[in-house]
């Protein structure tokens, strides 16, 4: 082997383990939240409140379907569940727009709304793939005060959820 040759190769021996260990991790589950009313993850981005790594990556609450946690089950993601927070308050009406920014489209089932356990709105796509925005008008009912709304979009052709809390006053 000619001494070019050879130092190529040692040169790129050495640097493809500094390339698999530098090379940022790119996430499977980055894939969509709702921008607005700002959810946690969101305000995460922002830097509206202080967290972890979700204010990089606030697409990537995904966990398996049926949760009922603001982290989508992943620790990493642990602070959205955290109340004590100081999560910004949204004043919303007796129904508000709910606006998903989705960074990475899927056939959607159904897109939920919950507040304390309870369903308050579904919207059933039937296998669709939603633009990169998707609005949904939810109505509270005869909720009012500070609540919790647990949102969920699940997927048609996978067992996985993106979760996303927003924290809203209604008719405050």
């Amino acid at each position: 082997m000619n001494k070019k040759r050879r130092l190529a190769l040692a040169i790129g021996a050495g640097v493809a383990p500094l390339l698999v260990v530098t090379m940022p991790v790119s996430s499977a589950s980055a894939h969509g939240y709702i921008s607005s009313p700002p959810s946690r993850q969101a305000q995460c981005a922002a830097g509206t409140v202080e967290c972890g790594p979700i204010k990089w990556e606030p697409q990537s609450v995904e966990g398996p379907k049926g949760l009922t946690s603001c982290s989508g089950g992943n620790s990493q993601f642990a602070d959205l569940d955290d109340d004590s927070k100081g999560w910004k308050v949204t004043p919303v009406g007796s129904s508000t727009s709910f606006n998903w920014r989705l960074t990475a489209r899927h056939a959607t089932s159904t897109w939920q709304y919950f507040v304390g356990g309870n369903k308050i709105a579904e919207f059933n796509d039937n296998g669709a793939t939603p633009g990169s925005t998707v609005t949904h008008q939810v109505n509270f009912g005869g909720l009012s005060g500070k609540q919790k709304v647990l949102a969920v979009w699940n997927i048609a052709d996978t067992a996985n959820a993106f979760y996303a809390c927003v924290d809203v006053n209604i008719g405050g």
